[in-house]
């Protein structure tokens, strides 16, 4: 069967700026309910995550503000809306820890990541708690103070 392997050349669509602005708590994967046109437009990585985040409606995940651009080779009828709320897939005992985690004042679910496993779209949440100024610069810092060390050893060798 060395001619049937699948190569996963979908790209990794990831919301960087969310690892800036929120410290994360827990990550949890989940699946996605999605169209056809929403997944032939994420495996040409046309979708953006900046605004997006998730709820827990009725007992169900929803993510709310995930931008996937139409198809661009689908018909009119058969496109999608690109900022329709979307169903995850999650057990029940997930979903009832992530409703006791964003319970708490100040925490919200946030997506980090839409990503392609085993042909199956996938969706990592992590519960979020927002950084304020001071923490952002404090990351800022550390981040230039590392890239300075590496910079330093790379150097000597």
């Amino acid at each position: 069967m060395a001619g049937k392997e699948k190569h996963n050349l979908a790209p990794r669509i990831s919301n960087r700026r969310a690892l800036h602005q929120f410290h994360i708590d827990a990550k949890l994967e989940c699946g996605i309910v999605l169209v056809g046109s929403e997944v032939k437009s994420l495996r040409q990585g046309k979708a953006t995550l900046q605004d997006a985040f998730a709820r827990i409606e009725n007992g169900e995940l929803m993510l709310h503000n995930a931008h996937i651009d139409p198809y661009e080779k689908a018909s009119l009828v058969t496109n999608h809306e690109p900022k329709r709320s979307r169903k995850l897939l999650a057990h029940r005992r997930e979903i009832e820890r992530l409703a006791g985690a964003t319970s708490q004042k100040g925490t919200t679910l946030i997506p980090l990541a839409i990503y392609f496993k085993e042909g199956k779209a996938k969706v990592e949440l992590g519960v979020a708690r927002g950084k304020q100024e001071h923490d952002k610069r404090d990351a800022i810092k550390r981040k230039e103070m590392d890239r300075e060390i590496r910079r330093a050893m790379s150097h000597r060798q």
